[in-house]
């Protein structure tokens, strides 16, 4: 919010490529790590730490965030991406929406989950355009992270996402259960290893947590006891948004 060093609220030249574009919708999953920063900002307030006029400050910035996001043609080439980008799109959304307290876009994710994103699951559970991946491994544990986080944030005491089924019984808790023996016991994956950073997988994955907690599910608590919170693989970081659950709880 320093008006001499600040980044402007949008992704115009994310994911550009010299001499071809400028910038891409899908960079916009580049800031899928600023969910956390947005939650932050609420429990600094409560503790006293962040000035009203700071609060202030990064409360526009995000929703100035939020309204580029889903208007730019970038914002909307994500949100229809189909597969973990949309995802990521939503995740966003949902958290940067319920900081600046813009209740007609929380709804507008609830839909878009319920609609959109629970398709692209398979009936067992799994997601295929991940699964087609050369790193289906990494992609799936990616999305299934994503899926969670979406389900956490825009669920409301009226409108449970963790419990909401299509009419084609996709839901959340298949594609948990899909996934679960797979980072419980990595070589019981039923595809080739990843063609890069297989061996860097699993780490402490927050669909773990949040789904043991929203399902009272021990078996994935104690899994993500055992797994490792503090990756220091550059690609890991990357697609590892969701690190400090104490921010996510009361």
């Amino acid at each position: 919010i320093n008006e001499k060093t600040r980044m402007n609220p949008n992704l115009m030249y994310a994911q550009a490529i010299k001499g071809r574009v400028t910038g891409r919708g899908i960079g916009i999953i580049d800031t899928i790590h600023l969910v956390e920063v947005a939650r932050s900002i609420e429990v600094l307030e409560q503790m006293g730490y962040l000035k009203h006029s700071d609060s202030k400050g990064l409360k526009n910035w995000f929703n100035d965030y939020l309204s580029w996001m889903t208007s730019h043609p970038y914002g909307l080439a994500e949100k229809n991406n189909g597969n973990n980008h949309s995802t990521c799109w939503a995740m966003q959304v949902a958290e940067f929406s319920r900081l600046t307290g813009n209740k007609s876009q929380l709804d507008s994710v609830q839909m878009f989950y319920k609609n959109i994103l629970l398709n692209q699951m398979a009936p067992d559970g799994s997601f295929p355009k991940e699964m087609a991946r050369t790193k289906p491994y990494g992609y799936m544990l990616f999305n299934l992270d994503a899926m969670a986080m979406v389900c956490q944030i825009a669920s409301t005491q009226s409108v449970n996402l963790w419990d909401f089924s299509t009419k084609d019984g996709l839901n959340m808790k298949k594609a948990m259960n899909y996934m679960f023996p797979y980072i419980q016991d990595k070589s019981l994956w039923p595809l080739k290893p990843d063609v890069m950073y297989f061996e860097y997988w699993p780490v402490r994955h927050p669909s773990l947590y949040f789904a043991g907690c929203a399902y009272k599910e021990s078996k994935y608590l104690e899994l993500w006891k055992t797994l490792n919170p503090d990756p220091i693989e550059d690609e890991v970081i990357r697609n590892f948004p969701i690190r400090q659950p104490v921010l996510w709880v009361d």
